[in-house]
C-alpha cells in the first residue's frame, strides 16, 4: 500500500486491512512461538509428575538456559527487521544476503551458549542455591547446552521466513518438534525400552535433540524453496563485517533488552529457590502458565514488527502508526480473554502441571493473579517490537532496563523477602514492572509517530 493510497482509503478500511493482515501473519508465528513454551510446559508437566525434586532441578537449569535463548533471539532480531525492510523496499536479493549473514552468526552464538552451559553448577552455586540442587541442575543445564546451536539456527531461519511473510513453514517445524519432544520426553523421563527413568536429564536430552531437528529442517526447506533464486539464497554475500552493521545493531539492542528482562525473571526464580524447592516449583509452574498465552503477544509482536517494518521501508508514517496501535489493541483483547479464564479456573490450569496437594495450594493463587499480568506484559512485548520495526533500537532497551532491572527486581525482592509475601510477591513485582513498561513504550511510539516525517 503506497502513501498516496493511504490518504484516500477510509480509516475503517485501513484498520480492517491491518487487523486481517496482522492475524494472517501472526497466526502461524503464534503457533511457532507458543510451541516453544508448550514444549517447555509439556516437559514441566512430565517432570513435575515424575518427581518434585526433579522439577526443582529442571527449573534451576532452565533459568539460565532461558536467559541465553532469549538473548540469542534478541541478537538475531535484526534478521526479521532487515528482511522486512528489504522486502518493503523491493530489494529481493538483499533478503537473501540478510539470511546468509545471520546463519554463521547464529551458529557462533549457539556454540558460545553451549560452552557457558558446561559451567552450570558453579553458576547456580553463585546464585545462592544449595550445593546438591546446583550439582543436579548443572548436569541438566550441560545437556541442554548441546542443543543450543540447533536452536539458534532455527531462530535465524525462522526470522528470515517471517520477514518474507512466510511464517507457515516455521509453524509446521514447531508442531512437528512438539510432537517429537512429547514422545521423547515421556520415554526418557519415565524410562522405556530397557532405559531407566532419567527425570530432568531425560527431558533435556529430548529438548536438545528436537532443537537440532527443527533448525536443520528449516535450513533444508529454505535451501530448496522454489523461488530461492529470487531471494539470492545460494549466492555469496561478498560483503564485509561493516556492510551489515545496522542488522547487528538492531540485534545488539534487542539482545540486551531481552537479556535484561529474562535475567530479571531468572533472578526472581533464584529468589524463589532460596525460599524453598516448593516455592521454586510454584514460581516456575505459575510462570509457565503466563508464558504460554504470552506467546500470542510474541507472535503478534513479531507480526506487528513486520507490518511496521514494511511501512517504514515504504516511508509511510501513517501506516507505521496504525500498524503499531492495531497490534497493541488486538493483543490486549486476546490476552484479556485468557485472563478471564485464568481468574475463573485457576485450579484446573494448575492441575495440568502437578497433582501434589502442597504444590497445587501454592500455584493456584499465582494463576489467578497472573490474569492481571497477561495484558500488561503482552502489551509491552508488542510495543517493543513496534519500535524496533521502525528502526528504533536502543531506546526500548533502556526502557526495558528501567522497567525490569530498576523496578521489578527490587520491588519483587521487597515484597517477597521484606513483607513475607513469598512467591506471590514475585508476581506482584512482575505486574508493577509490566504496567510501567507498556506505558513508557507506548508513549515512546506515540512521540515518534508525531514527529515522523519523510
Amino acid at each position: 500500500m503506497s502513501a498516496s493510497e493511504t490518504l484516500v482509503r477510509p480509516l475503517s478500511g485501513r484498520v480492517r486491512t491491518h487487523v486481517m493482515e496482522l492475524l494472517r501473519l501472526a497466526a502461524p508465528v503464534i503457533v511457532s512461538r507458543a510451541g516453544l513454551m508448550v514444549m517447555m510446559a509439556v516437559d514441566t508437566a512430565i517432570v513435575g509428575r515424575f518427581s518434585a525434586h526433579e522439577l526443582a532441578l529442571f527449573s534451576l537449569a532452565h533459568l539460565p538456559n532461558n536467559v541465553m535463548i532469549g538473548t540469542g533471539v534478541g541478537l538475531l532480531l535484526g534478521t526479521v527487521a532487515m528482511t522486512a525492510h528489504a522486502l518493503g523496499a523491493g530489494e529481493d536479493r538483499e533478503c537473501g544476503r540478510v539470511l546468509r549473514r545471520s546463519l554463521p552468526y547464529a551458529l557462533a552464538l549457539g556454540l558460545v551458549m553451549a560452552v557457558v552451559s558446561l559451567f552450570g553448577e558453579p553458576l547456580l552455586i553463585l546464585s545462592g542455591q544449595a550445593p546438591e540442587l546446583a550439582a543436579g541442575g548443572g548436569t541438566v543445564m550441560a545437556v541442554l547446552g548441546v542443543g543450543m546451536p540447533g536452536m539458534m539456527l532455527y531462530v535465524a531461519a525462522g526470522f528470515f521466513l517471517e520477514g518474507l511473510k512466510r511464517p507457515l513453514p516455521v509453524m509446521v517445524a514447531m508442531i512437528g518438534g512438539n510432537l517429537l519432544n512429547g514422545l521423547l520426553a515421556y520415554l526418557l523421563v519415565w524410562g522405556a525400552f530397557g532405559l531407566p527413568g532419567m527425570g530432568a536429564v531425560g527431558s533435556a536430552i529430548a529438548t536438545s535433540t528436537v532443537r537440532w531437528a527443527m533448525g536443520l529442517g528449516l535450513l533444508v526447506y529454505i535451501w530448496r524453496m522454489p523461488d530461492h533464486a529470487r531471494w539470492g539464497i545460494h549466492h555469496n554475500t561478498r560483503k564485509g563485517w561493516r556492510a551489515w552493521a545496522r542488522q547487528r545493531t538492531l540485534g545488539y539492542a534487542a539482545g540486551l533488552s531481552i537479556f535484561v528482562e529474562s535475567t530479571a525473571f531468572a533472578v526472581l526464580g533464584f529468589i524463589a529457590g532460596m525460599l524453598s524447592p516448593l516455592a521454586l516449583g510454584a514460581y516456575m509452574v505459575g510462570l509457565n502458565l503466563i508464558a504460554v498465552p504470552f506467546m500470542a503477544a510474541v507472535g503478534l509482536g513479531s507480526a506487528t514488527a513486520v507490518r511496521v517494518g514494511v511501512a517504514y521501508g515504504r516511508r509511510d508514517a501513517r501506516e507505521m502508526a496504525l500498524a503499531g496501535w492495531t497490534g497493541l489493541g488486538v493483543t490486549s483483547a486476546i490476552l484479556a480473554l485468557v485472563g478471564v479464564a485464568y481468574r475463573w479456573l485457576p485450579e484446573a490450569a494448575a492441575g495440568i502441571y502437578t497433582n501434589d496437594p502442597e504444590l497445587l495450594e501454592r500455584v493456584v493463587p499465582l494463576v489467578a493473579f497472573g490474569a492481571w499480568i497477561l495484558v500488561a506484559d503482552g502489551g509491552q512485548a508488542v510495543m517493543g517490537n513496534a519500535l524496533r520495526g521502525r528502526n528504533d533500537a536502543w531506546v526500548p532497551t533502556v526502557l526495558h532496563f528501567v522497567s525490569y532491572a530498576v523496578i521489578m527486581i527490587p520491588v519483587s525482592a521487597w515484597l517477597t523477602l521484606g513483607l513475607g509475601r513469598a512467591e506471590l510477591g514475585l508476581f506482584e513485582g512482575i505486574l508493577v514492572a509490566s504496567v510501567v513498561s507498556v506505558l513508557i513504550l507506548s508513549a515512546r511510539f506515540a512521540w515518534l509517530g508525531r514527529r515522523a516525517g519523510f
